[in-house]
């Protein structure tokens, strides 16, 4: 009978033993997310895609007609909305759109300049650099504005881990209630390192 070399088993051995860490682990930074994301329709979303009623449903549809199908009870309105609001969680998975994103609902939801929208670029710029999976693992803060607890962050959708539009949403909504404008929290976030 031969005898095994260890000398060629223990790099099986460790190899078997991280492809078997690596599947055991379920996610990135320990958290569990969910295979789907929830869409949570603000009040005033839906009350704006049921005022829109197109003429026709060919801008939405690429020319496929409602009326020759089954699924008359689609409204295109609605599927429009989910179409927008997922473009816009898509495009804020990167940082360049995460900026453009927030810029947008800063400027359009909230009314503030665009002064406004240079302090907060330089307040998550130290904060996550953006990034919607920006972790803390000594504070416990999450996503692109470091939400502590990263739970507090439901508020707004039970999708924060892994919909940036969400955390962007939180943000902005916490420095309106906490500091009244986003320049605000930058200067207390110069004075202590956090805001």
């Amino acid at each position: 009978m031969k005898k095994i070399s260890y000398k060629y088993t223990a790099p099986w051995i460790v190899i078997a033993s991280m492809l078997f860490l690596a599947a055991a682990q379920p996610s990135a930074y320990g958290l569990e997310f969910p295979m789907t994301t929830h869409l949570a329709l603000p009040d005033q979303l839906e009350e704006r895609a049921l005022a829109i009623r197109p003429e026709s449903t060919d801008a939405v549809y690429g020319g496929f007609s409602l009326k020759a199908s089954s699924k008359k009870s689609l409204f295109s309105s609605e599927l429009a909305l989910v179409s927008t609001m997922s473009r816009q969680v898509e495009l804020a998975r990167t940082p360049w759109g995460a900026k453009k994103v927030a810029k947008a609902i800063l400027i359009d939801e909230y009314g503030y300049e665009e002064k406004e929208y240079s302090c907060l670029n330089r307040l998550w710029t130290k904060e996550s650099h953006w990034n919607y999976k920006a972790h803390n693992y000594r504070s416990g803060a999450h996503g692109i504005p470091q939400a502590l607890p990263a739970i507090r962050m439901e508020v707004i959708a039970s999708d924060w881990r892994t919909n940036p539009v969400t955390q962007i949403r939180w943000g902005l909504r916490y420095i309106d209630i906490r500091y009244d404008t986003p320049c605000k929290a930058w200067a207390k976030f110069k004075r202590s390192r956090y805001y």
